[in-house]
């Protein structure tokens, strides 16, 4: 069985070690030499975990990538699934030096923290281009805010509805912020929660709808929300998400460069 060192027991529980071993023993099974690494990446790595809420996120390389070496991992990924895990991401060892460019939040992402399983760290030399960063960001920040309102459709007609959209939702967003903070000049911290404050901070967001929004998704939200407040707290959330989108939109002059000038200002 593979295992998993130094890593808090707050991060990875004796069952999670226990899964994640067996499920690598699998992949080497599967793959056997053509399997360069796995990767252990997000919030787990980054010791963020919320039971019951976070994923176990898992970058799998390997050399080389053929129909029949995804359709021979099957039965392992299908075990994996059932276990309320996501399907890992598989990349090429090549293909991850040759992507970080097109990705880069992804790849900012995983390489602030992850964890290696097994194999060697594929992502250690891998040299990742800011060119594309404030494009993808405002792309996927558009893309996940209409998908937060059309969500918000069914969710609006109960408490434990809102509650779980606002709380599923704030992590997607974190990881985009992470982007934010980088085009601001400042280092993103690991940790989800201290991304956001931050961006409030730096950006003069009013942070508390995040902070109420946070202490929901860790079941540490001791205001009693009714129908009422619950909309209410998500008006003010969806309001903060939208002026950092304007932000971001905003960075760009006519050029298509980043403007500094407007980098620098708060937003209103």
């Amino acid at each position: 069985m593979t295992s998993i060192n130094n890593h808090p027991p707050t991060t990875i529980t004796k069952l999670m070690n226990h899964q994640l071993s067996a499920f690598i023993d699998d992949l080497k099974a599967t793959h056997g030499k053509n399997l360069a690494s796995v990767t252990l990446y997000g919030s787990a790595a980054a010791g963020d975990h919320v039971s019951h809420r976070s994923d176990y996120n898992l970058l799998i390389a390997l050399e080389k990538i053929t129909p029949k070496e995804l359709r021979n991992a099957n039965p392992a990924i299908r075990e994996w699934v059932k276990l309320g895990h996501p399907v890992p991401v598989y990349f090429t060892v090549t293909e991850l030096h040759d992507a970080a460019d097109v990705f880069p939040i992804e790849f900012h992402g995983m390489e602030s923290a992850r964890k290696v399983l097994y194999g060697s760290d594929v992502l250690a030399n891998v040299k990742i281009s800011d060119e594309n960063l404030r494009h993808q960001a405002e792309y996927e920040l558009r893309s996940k805010l209409i998908q937060l309102r059309r969500q918000y459709i069914p969710a609006s007609m109960s408490v434990d509805g809102l509650k779980n959209l606002m709380a599923d939702s704030l992590t997607s967003f974190a990881a985009l912020f992470r982007a934010v903070l980088m085009m601001k000049g400042v280092e993103p911290p690991a940790q989800k929660r201290t991304v956001v404050a931050l961006t409030a901070q730096h950006l003069g967001l009013n942070g508390a709808p995040f902070e109420k929004i946070f202490n929901i998704r860790r079941d540490n939200f001791d205001q009693k929300l009714d129908e009422a407040t619950a909309n209410q707290l998500f008006a003010e959330y969806l309001e903060q998400i939208e002026k950092v989108i304007d932000y971001v939109d905003h960075l760009n002059d006519q050029s298509g460069r980043v403007n500094v000038e407007q980098a620098d200002q708060p937003v209103h």
